[in-house]
């Protein structure tokens, strides 16, 4: 249930695959679409996984909750899992034990964005969780989630202000060095985005159907 935008299927290395979380508007399935074709293997977008297999998200949470949501999207993460490629989780994925379960193994990639960057990213956006509230719910949401983000990343990379271009070629470099051991923690945890670049306007584009 890969969506492969990468032409060749291959190995992150170990056949660990890499996830990418992190906030609403972060960039997740944008950056992880381009590192799975840099590095040659399978993406996969859980969010479209679900759309695909039972409807547009924000039916699912109308017409059946969040908590069944939550277990679509689990049971998403653990088929995707399987490619040892790249995937990209909705943003409050890891809300849930068993999608927090299933990513043991892998390679996570954290990805951060400020507030004031995030604004224009999700104007206008179908997010059910954002449908009241606006930006005060996405800081909210997103102050919630942080602790648990920090607790499974093993890298962290901010998209604030960066061209999409480094914060891919980063995150590659990140991999490949990971390639090198067995154990995604020890290879340096870094946060190369820290520092701003000189074109803010490259940064990853808005994205209006991804999932809370």
């Amino acid at each position: 249930m890969s969506d492969a935008d990468g032409s060749a299927v291959g190995s992150t290395g170990g056949g660990a695959p890499v996830v990418v979380i992190g906030p609403m508007g972060a960039g997740k399935s944008s950056v992880g679409k381009r590192v799975a074709k840099a590095l040659g293997v399978p993406f996969t977008d859980t969010d479209r996984v679900i759309v695909r297999e039972h409807g547009p998200i924000p039916g699912i949470f109308a017409e059946r909750g969040e908590a069944v949501f939550r277990q679509l999207e689990a049971e998403a993460v653990r088929s995707a899992l399987r490619t040892a490629g790249v995937v990209a989780v909705g943003g409050g994925a890891v809300t849930h034990p068993d999608t927090r379960a299933a990513l043991g193994g892998a390679r996570i990639v954290l990805l951060t964005v400020s507030p004031e960057a995030v604004a224009a990213r999700i104007a206008g956006s179908d997010r059910p969780l954002l449908a009241q509230g606006g930006m005060d719910a996405w800081q909210t949401i997103a102050d919630e989630r942080a602790a648990t983000y920090a607790e499974l990343a093993h890298a962290t990379f901010d998209t604030s202000r960066r061209p999409m271009s480094h914060v891919v070629r980063d995150v590659v470099a990140w991999v490949t060095a990971a390639q090198t051991t067995s154990d995604p923690g020890s290879a340096p945890d870094t946060d190369p985005g820290s520092a701003p670049d000189t074109d803010p306007g490259s940064a990853p584009g808005t994205t209006t159907g991804g999932t809370p």
